[in-house]
C-alpha cells in the first residue's frame, strides 16, 4: 500500500493550529505527527508543505450541479472539477434538476451516475413535495443526506405550499431536512406591487430584488419551519438564512445539543446591497442580497455559534440567463472554486479566524449530517486533505475559471491565498493548477446512530 508523507504543514484542525505532517497510507491517514516527530514507518513519497496550512477537505452541503437535465450550464464532472481546485472534496446536492430527485428511481440513477461522473466525494438530498411524503420511510438513512424542501419557489419549482404537506414532512422522517425558507405569499405581494412602480419600463431593475425577496419573506418562512420542527421534534438544517432578524431563531448553543442548525452562504457573507449597482444580476440569488447591517450579523453569528455551517449553494447559470433585471434574470451563482479562498482572505482582514474557518466548513457538516470518517485530520479517518498557502496576490479571470458556466461574479478580484493541492481519499486531484479527472470520489455515508 501506498505511503505519502506531508510535511513540515501547519494543520489547523478541531480548533488547534501546530507545525506538524501526516501520513496516508492508501485512502486513510494512518498518522497524525506534531512537530519535527518521523512517522513510524518509511513512506513512499514525502510531500514538503513548507508555508502551507494543512486543513482536512471542504464540505460544501448546499450545491447545485445541474445534473441531470440542465448540463448546458453544468454537470457533475465540470463542477467537481472547480471544486477539486477550490479545496472542496466533498458535496450534497440539491434536487432541483430534470427529472427533479423526487422519486427513488430519479434517486438511484444520480448515484449511478455521480459514480461514473464525480471527481470528489458525494451525496444527494431527496426532494420533498406535497405528494410523495410516503416515500420518505423508504429512503436509506446511511445513504441519502438528508431531505430538501422549498418552502420559497426557485430554480425548479419545487415549491411546497400546503400546510397538511408542511406537517406531514416534519412529522414523517427522522432524517435531516434542510429548508429554503421565503414566504410566497409575501413575495408574490412584493412583486405585483414593483411590476406597478415600474409599469412604464421594459423591466423591474435588479436593485429591486432585496425589496421582493425581502428580509420579512425570509422571516416568516423561516419563523414557520423553526415552529413546525419544534412541534414535531424534527431535525432542521435552514440553509442560506440571509438577515440579521432570522438569527434570533437560532441558538448559539454547542453544535452536539442542537436539532435546529443554520447555514450561511459564501455570497450572503461577501455581498451587500450596495453591490448590485457593480456586479447587478451576476450577484442575483434566492435568497437575495440583502443590507450591510444584514451581512455583518451574519459574520458575527459565524464567531458566536449561531451559525452553524459555510457553504456555497453554488448555482450556474450561463451569463445570458443572467440577463435582465429582479424578475427575469435567472437566480444562483458559481462559487464553489473560489469559496475557500474567500473566506480565508476574510480571515486576513480579521473577520473570521482560520480555525473558525475549518470549524464551519470541515467540521461542521460532519457533525449536523453524521457524514463517517471525514472532516477532520484525525488517524484512521479518510485523507482528505488541502494545503493552502499564502503569498503572492493572483486573481480570479476566465483563464482559471473550471465551472462550465466560464464565469465568477468573483472575476477581477485579487487573492493572496491559493489552493496548492487538494486529496481525496489519499488521491492527489488537484497540484500545479491541474485537476486530476481520470479519478473518481466515493458516496459519502451516514451515522444516524446518535441522531
Amino acid at each position: 500500500m501506498k505511503r505519502t508523507w506531508i510535511y513540515n504543514a501547519i494543520i489547523v484542525n478541531e480548533g488547534l493550529k501546530f507545525d506538524g505532517s501526516v501520513v496516508v497510507e492508501g485512502d486513510t491517514i494512518s498518522e497524525v505527527l506534531q512537530g519535527e516527530t518521523q512517522p513510524s514507518v518509511l513512506c513512499d513519497i514525502e510531500i514538503d508543505a513548507h508555508g502551507c496550512y494543512l486543513i482536512p477537505g471542504v464540505i460544501d452541503d448546499h450545491v447545485h450541479f445541474r445534473d441531470p437535465g440542465l448540463t448546458h450550464k453544468a454537470d457533475m464532472l465540470s463542477e467537481t472539477t472547480a471544486a477539486a481546485a477550490g479545496g472542496v472534496t466533498s458535496f450534497m446536492d440539491m434536487p432541483n434538476c430534470n427529472p427533479q430527485t423526487t422519486t427513488l428511481e430519479a434517486l438511484d440513477n444520480k448515484f449511478a451516475d455521480a459514480a461514473n461522473k464525480c471527481i470528489v466525494n458525494y451525496s444527494f438530498y431527496f426532494g420533498a413535495t406535497n405528494n410523495n411524503v410516503d416515500l420518505l420511510h423508504e429512503l436509506d438513512k446511511t445513504h441519502v443526506c438528508g431531505v430538501k424542501l422549498f418552502m420559497g419557489a426557485s430554480t425548479g419549482n419545487m415549491l411546497v405550499d400546503k400546510t397538511n404537506s408542511l406537517l406531514n414532512i416534519f412529522n414523517g422522517t427522522d432524517m435531516l431536512i434542510a429548508t429554503h425558507c421565503e414566504s410566497q405569499e409575501i413575495i408574490k405581494k412584493n412583486t405585483e406591487y414593483y411590476k406597478k412602480m415600474f409599469s412604464d419600463a421594459p423591466e423591474v431593475p435588479i436593485s429591486k430584488h432585496p425589496n421582493i425577496r425581502s428580509s420579512a419573506a425570509c422571516y416568516a418562512s423561516t419563523e414557520l419551519a423553526v415552529r413546525m420542527a419544534s412541534l414535531a421534534g424534527a431535525r432542521l438544517h435552514v440553509l442560506h438564512v440571509s438577515t440579521a432578524k432570522e438569527l434570533q431563531l437560532f441558538s448559539d448553543i454547542p453544535l452536539e445539543e442542537k436539532h435546529i442548525t443554520a447555514e450561511a452562504c459564501v455570497a450572503h457573507l461577501l455581498y451587500r446591497q450596495q453591490d448590485y449597482k457593480e456586479l447587478g444580476t451576476r450577484i442575483k440569488c434566492n435568497p437575495s442580497i440583502k443590507k450591510q447591517a444584514d451581512r455583518d450579523a451574519l459574520r458575527n453569528a459565524v464567531n458566536t455559534g449561531v451559525i452553524d455551517v459555510i457553504a456555497t449553494d453554488h448555482a450556474p447559470h450561463l451569463l445570458s440567463e443572467k440577463e435582465g433585471g429582479a424578475l427575469k434574470a435567472m437566480s444562483g451563482m458559481p462559487m464553489i472554486q473560489f469559496s475557500l479562498v474567500s473566506m480565508l482572505e476574510l480571515a486576513e482582514k480579521g473577520i473570521f479566524s482560520i480555525e473558525t474557518i475549518v470549524e464551519k466548513m470541515c467540521h461542521a457538516p460532519v457533525q449536523i449530517y453524521g457524514i463517517c470518517d471525514r472532516g477532520y485530520v484525525r488517524e484512521g479517518y479518510k485523507a482528505d486533505l488541502v494545503l493552502v498557502s499564502h503569498g503572492d496576490r493572483w486573481e480570479v479571470n476566465s483563464e482559471n475559471i473550471l465551472s462550465k458556466c466560464g464565469w465568477s461574479p468573483l472575476e477581477g478580484n485579487s487573492f493572496r491565498w491559493k489552493v496548492e493541492r487538494t486529496f481525496a481519499n489519499g488521491h492527489l486531484i488537484y497540484s500545479d493548477g491541474q485537476v486530476d479527472d481520470t479519478y473518481r470520489g466515493e458516496e459519502l455515508r451516514f451515522d444516524y446512530k446518535d441522531k
